[in-house]
């Protein structure tokens, strides 16, 4: 890692993730509910039952796609430890690995330590959260996707397909892609790993699909933004609940399925936005796939009925990979990103309580929160449709010509048909 984000780099690394190994390991106390519950308890569970040759498909916590076991057997690979440490060494490992492959992005012409940084300090500031979730080893593969599969369609696509079957949002990496050669290779690799990856496991183990139908009985998670209009409804005496439902700590009672709706309906209108943007642009260059996946993931991130804070992971890896493109439109998003993710670690888990009990200081923090996410997506947003991404950067030297850098193509010269 030497060299990485400048001489101060690694040492500054190195200082904030041992922060976070010792709030995880219980070393140092972190304010607020425990979080490391969901991987000793949750987590080992589903372990074992997978290990006992079935999905844990009558637990309703249990939403994920069928690669999702593979993060959750993943610390069986470290039989010297036990669960959790095993999974929060691999989930360290797989921090590294991002910070390796930012490093490297930036290294290449046109590239910037901006988003090794966004890297090094985003995920402490999301507290232990960030190391208490599998969603980090989510994010190595989503922004491996992005670095190495920059202008080869076909790995970017094989990485995404791998991605969506660890959690679906990776397949959001697609967005930007160019139309035609490059598009239908980046989908057609997707498909094939996917299915690659999937089909042993729907035949080895039973359960596997039941993630299709764990979420319809969902309500509207407290941290979301629908669930700000109920937090607000409560103070006039709405007659609703809070509690624990589906894993996650919920709005249940009068009104809740028209709030969900209302999520479904902004979720379609920015599927909308995205379908519009990639029919009007013909813009090329490699910095344009990670601006459009940063948007793309922003917008479904903020019309989500849930916004665990966990997934502000997701947001500082693809910021990251935006940010080590010097011609990156994502600059202002990105940073928007990172307040977002200090506002949050005080919402969940530091002063959660306050946000369950929809108190003032609690509703406060989350209105910041999300209106801080909310603002990063119209500015993507804006960014994009005005055709301010780049041509040229993240990564450039990796050649953009469809299919050519999965013939070894690197030198991007001579490319006739880039990549977008």
């Amino acid at each position: 890692m030497k060299g990485v984000g400048g001489p101060a780099g690694l040492p500054v690394w190195v200082l904030g993730r041992t922060a976070l190994l010792l709030w995880v390991c219980g070393v140092a106390g972190f304010p607020g509910p425990d979080v490391t519950v969901d991987v000793s308890v949750i987590y080992r569970g589903w372990y074992e039952t997978l290990r006992a040759g079935s999905f844990p498909a009558g637990d309703v916590t249990w939403q994920y796609p069928p690669g999702a076991a593979l993060a959750v057997l993943a610390p069986g690979l470290l039989p010297f430890l036990g669960y959790a440490p095993a999974f929060y060494l691999l989930t360290l490992l797989c921090d590294a690995a991002v910070l390796l492959l930012l490093g490297r992005a930036a290294r290449l012409p046109g590239g910037s330590v901006r988003g090794v940084w966004v890297w090094i300090a985003g995920v402490p500031l999301l507290g232990p959260t960030a190391y208490a979730r599998y969603d980090l080893m989510v994010t190595a593969v989503a922004v491996a996707a992005l670095v190495l599969g920059a202008g080869r369609p076909r790995v970017l696509g094989a990485l995404a397909g791998l991605g969506a079957l660890l959690k679906v949002w990776p397949l959001l990496l697609l967005s930007g892609v160019g139309r035609g050669r490059a598009s239908r290779a980046a989908l057609v690799a997707a498909g094939v790993t996917a299915s690659a990856v999937a089909l042993p496991l729907l035949l080895a183990l039973p359960g596997a699909a039941g993630f299709w139908t764990a979420q319809r009985d969902r309500g509207t998670e407290v941290e979301s933004l629908g669930g700000l209009v109920l937090h607000l409804a409560r103070w006039f005496g709405w007659a609703g609940e809070v509690r624990l439902h589906y894993g996650s700590v919920e709005f249940l009672g009068p009104g809740v399925a028209l709030v969900s709706a209302g999520a479904l309906v902004l979720a379609g209108a920015a599927l909308g936005w995205l379908l519009l943007w990639r029919h009007r642009d013909a813009r090329t260059g490699a910095a344009v796939v990670p601006d459009a996946a940063f948007t793309a993931v922003l917008l479904f991130t903020v019309t989500s009925r849930v916004i665990s804070p966990q997934y502000l992971v997701w947001l500082v890896g693809l910021a990251a990979v935006c940010l080590c493109a010097r011609a990156s439109a994502m600059a202002r998003p990105a940073g928007l990103v990172l307040l977002a993710t200090g506002v949050t670690v005080l919402e969940f888990p530091v002063f959660f309580a306050r946000v369950t009990a929809s108190d003032p200081l609690g509703v406060g923090l989350l209105a910041l929160r999300n209106g801080l996410l909310v603002a990063a997506a119209v500015l993507a947003c804006r960014a994009l449709w005005r055709g301010r991404a780049a041509r040229g950067s993240l990564p450039a030297g990796t050649g953009d010509q469809a299919g050519a850098g999965d013939q070894g193509g690197a030198g991007g010269q001579g490319v006739s048909r880039p990549v977008r």
